[in-house]
């Protein structure tokens, strides 16, 4: 698995208990500072200077009635210069800020769009944006998200595609996400093809409680990670977003979009089951993925379908590889089936006997950790996630 990137441990939650620090004195600013800080889920600090420089006063609180110069780092239960996650600094406090030491997460914030001395006082205090409102709000509260939230490494996001029909790309994205769930990873499983059953059905949880793909179909910027997670179904140790038993087949490509981005916002594992037509939400979550495996079974037939689907996908996806699915007759291997489709090849997975029993009867994909599904979802994990991850036998 060459070229796949080893994936580190999550980051943790920010310093300075995710509260960001706001530094101005103009109203009208610390309005709109407030109001982003709200719809991004944080409750800031705001204070008139440094917290460290200034003398005498009450500590920073969380609303404009609370703000004050405070005397150090834990001031009145504030934060300082240093110690908080982020820093707002209002173009009017950019000289008062001019001489304290430079740290990262410094956005000098401001709404005159045409002051051309912005970037010579964003230099002069280390600021690592200029964002002016309200065209930046969007991009502001992005950056205030993250820092609730504690955004570390992305998730490594998978897409499995079927080459053909009945190619069990299904099957093998769920294994996937059970053997990276059982190798103590964060996981999200998504389900991205609606005309597929569900892979909450896959999994035996069809009645299991949570959000489904209709409850987010209307999603547009943001989505909050944690409140994702939150609301989906768990099955087996790790999230999953299906489909329910309704009349909707369709995902808008700006909630494939803000969902996808999301759910990989916190890190670990991300696996998303794809149709193989590919629309506009389908290209929308193949632009996210890190990695696209295409199941292509060992079958003639089998693999000039899989030479359409592999043109469509890779026009958007950044890696595809292909994962041949039992042996061809006529003695072509999964090297020669790679090499046809001019796809690398990801690996082979031999036809398991009897899993399609044992899925009738509740057992989910990958289950058996000694079956040969399995085998090859270890496998692809400990090369994917990188030697440090263990994956459980």
């Amino acid at each position: 698995m060459v070229g796949i990137r080893p994936l580190g441990t999550p980051g943790g939650a920010a310093p300075g208990g995710g509260r960001p620090l706001i530094i101005t004195e103009d109203p009208l600013l610390l309005d709109d500072l407030l109001r982003l800080c709200a719809a991004a889920g944080a409750e800031p600090h705001v204070h008139h200077a440094v917290p460290e420089q200034s003398g005498g006063g009450s500590g920073g609180g969380g609303g404009r009635g609370e703000s004050g110069s405070g005397t150090g780092p834990e001031a009145g239960g504030g934060v300082g210069w240093e110690s908080a996650p982020l820093v707002l600094v209002g173009d009017d406090a950019a000289r008062r800020v001019r001489g304290a030491p430079r740290r990262a997460g410094v956005l000098l914030v401001g709404r005159d769009l045409d002051d051309p001395l912005v970037w010579q006082r964003a230099v002069e205090i280390g600021a690592e944006e200029v964002l002016r409102l309200p065209d930046a709000e969007s991009r502001l509260v992005d950056r205030i998200a993250d820092v609730v939230e504690g955004a570390g490494k992305p998730a490594l996001a998978v897409g499995v595609i079927g080459g053909s029909g009945g190619a069990g790309a299904s099957t093998l994205a769920c294994a996937l996400a059970l053997r990276a769930a059982r190798a103590g990873e964060r996981t999200i499983l998504i389900d991205g093809d609606p005309l597929g059953g569900g892979m909450d059905v896959l999994l035996g949880g069809e009645s299991a409680e949570g959000l489904r793909w209709p409850d987010f179909a209307g999603s547009r910027g943001r989505v909050g990670a944690g409140a994702l997670e939150e609301s989906l179904p768990e099955l087996h140790a790790l999230r999953v977003l299906s489909w329910d038993r309704g009349d909707r087949v369709v995902v808008p490509p700006a909630a494939m979009r803000s969902v996808l981005a999301a759910a990989r916002r916190r890190g670990g594992v991300v696996v998303v089951d794809l149709p193989r037509r590919v629309d506009e939400a389908v290209a929308e979550a193949l632009a996210q993925l890190d990695l696209v495996l295409m199941v292509v079974p060992g079958e003639l037939r089998a693999v000039a379908a899989a030479g359409r689907v592999a043109a469509g996908v890779r026009m958007v996806a950044r890696d595809v590889r292909v994962v041949v699915r039992g042996r061809c007759p006529g003695g072509l291997d999964a090297e020669a089936v790679a090499g046809l489709l001019g796809v690398p090849l990801a690996g082979e997975v031999p036809v398991e006997v009897g899993l399609p029993g044992r899925v009738a009867e509740g057992e989910p994909p990958g289950g058996q950790g000694r079956g040969a599904l399995a085998r090859f979802c270890d496998g692809f994990w400990r090369r994917a996630l990188g030697p440090a991850q263990g994956v459980a036998a």
